[in-house]
């Protein structure tokens, strides 16, 4: 019997891709993929119960609908220099899987950093840009890259995608492809098929079964357990600062102002532009508002700081915030304080607090690898990179075990709270 054929093609629009075949294979119901070993998301609950029944793997960021929302507004378009080019595997003419992919003329939004790979080999008389990018934009969230739907042959179709970014590379005369916050075992999968493989970290909180937040501040040692209660207490000290989870239809065009206002103040002093525009919020908020935690201040009536977190299935994901008024510690209230407390009222296991920032250890976030692999067509850059990051891989995890060994949490000797 013949084989089943599989085709390739690069769509340049999320649109041209039906949202549910994007999202049977973004979200697939029996969990991300087994190919290798592929790790799985635990899950968005099918019963509507917390804790019971079976739960369905749900990152929101890899939906149909937050790349919709970020095409449609224009923030990841031609115009910013985020040009899709979405890979799709076909099997006997029906899609079975995607590579969310972007071809790229600079490299900004990516939050792992190659500006010295493309400055040594342009400087070399190479052009590094244009470059494929397999991401989420302006999202350093782990979640998959290779998204392929429950009932076909994950192998083979993870084989022929890994084939196809190649292909695609060739195609669209970039110089290189860059898988980035991938799964571990897309990480190895990749590293098969030539791409080299680097290592970062990240800051995340784990859940130990918490009841309440003071049974996560009973495992810290007594110095830490002080320190987050007087910044917990002082966030507030300001007269008349109150917060306000808001998630659903609780996230009105009024919160979206205001909290647009604080993300341009403040990522116009971080980054100097701003990469999200205001119809990207209304947007999420029509398509995506159950998947959202908008944590809000206000002070004496009107908003006055705030931060964005999206709701996955037993993860918190932390993204941006921002202010226009500055008090002491409220920026750990609403970022971190607030992300716990939530994680543990909805039984979340963990809470991604974004990227960087080694100032999260203090407040209980211990150190996580995140993943990346990259394809370099020239073999000469290839061969430079590939031992650049041998010493990085070495260097990150020594930094990860000593900032674990550092960490907030009592030692078996130290003394109960």
């Amino acid at each position: 019997m013949a084989s089943s054929e599989i085709t390739l093609e690069s769509l340049p629009s999320v649109s041209q891709i039906p949202a549910s075949d994007w999202d049977a294979c973004a979200n697939p119901a029996c969990g991300f993929n087994s190919l290798n070993g592929l790790d799985t998301l635990a899950s968005r609950d099918t019963t509507g119960e917390s804790g019971a029944g079976l739960r369905r793997p749900y990152n929101p960021f890899v939906s149909h609908a937050f790349f919709s929302a970020l095409e449609e507004s224009g923030s990841a378009c031609a115009r910013t220099g985020w040009g899709p080019r979405h890979l799709v595997a076909k099997l006997n003419g029906s899609i079975a899987g995607i590579v969310p992919c972007y071809l790229k003329s600079h490299s900004q939004g990516e939050y792992v950093f190659d500006r010295g790979w493309a400055d040594a080999y342009e400087r070399a008389g190479g052009r590094y840009y244009p470059k494929l990018q397999a991401s989420v934009p302006f999202t350093p969230a782990a979640g998959p890259r290779l998204l392929i739907r429950d009932g076909v042959d994950r192998e083979r179709i993870g084989t022929a995608l890994a084939s196809g970014l190649i292909a695609l590379c060739e195609a669209t005369n970039a110089s290189s492809v860059h898988v980035t916050f991938a799964r571990e075992a897309e990480w190895k999968f990749l590293a098969e098929y030539g791409f080299l493989q680097r290592t970062d970290q990240q800051f995340h909180w784990h859940n130990q079964g918490y009841r309440c937040f003071d049974d996560f501040l009973a495992t810290l040692n007594s110095r830490h357990r002080k320190a987050i209660k007087r910044e917990r207490r002082e966030a507030l000290s300001a007269e008349g600062i109150t917060i306000h989870a808001l998630t659903g239809s609780d996230i009105t065009e009024d919160a979206w102002d205001a909290f647009f206002d604080f993300y341009m103040e403040t990522g116009s002093r971080k980054w100097g532009r701003p990469y999200l525009t205001r119809a990207f919020y209304s947007l999420i908020g029509e398509s995506m508002a159950e998947d959202v935690l908008l944590v809000m201040a206000k002070r004496n009536g009107r908003w006055i700081a705030g931060a964005i977190n999206f709701i996955g299935s037993d993860t918190l994901f932390g993204r941006h915030w921002g202010a226009i008024e500055h008090h002491p510690f409220l920026h750990f209230e609403v970022c971190y304080y607030q992300a716990i407390d939530f994680a543990i009222a909805r039984g979340l296991k963990t809470v991604e607090a974004g990227a960087q920032g080694e100032h999260k250890i203090a407040r209980g976030y211990l150190p996580q690898t995140t993943y990346s692999a990259h394809y370099i067509a020239d073999p000469g850059l290839a061969r430079a990179i590939d031992e650049y990051l041998r010493r990085e891989r070495a260097y990150v995890a020594e930094a990860a075990r000593e900032l674990t060994e550092a960490g907030p949490f009592r030692k078996a000797a130290e003394e109960a709270p």
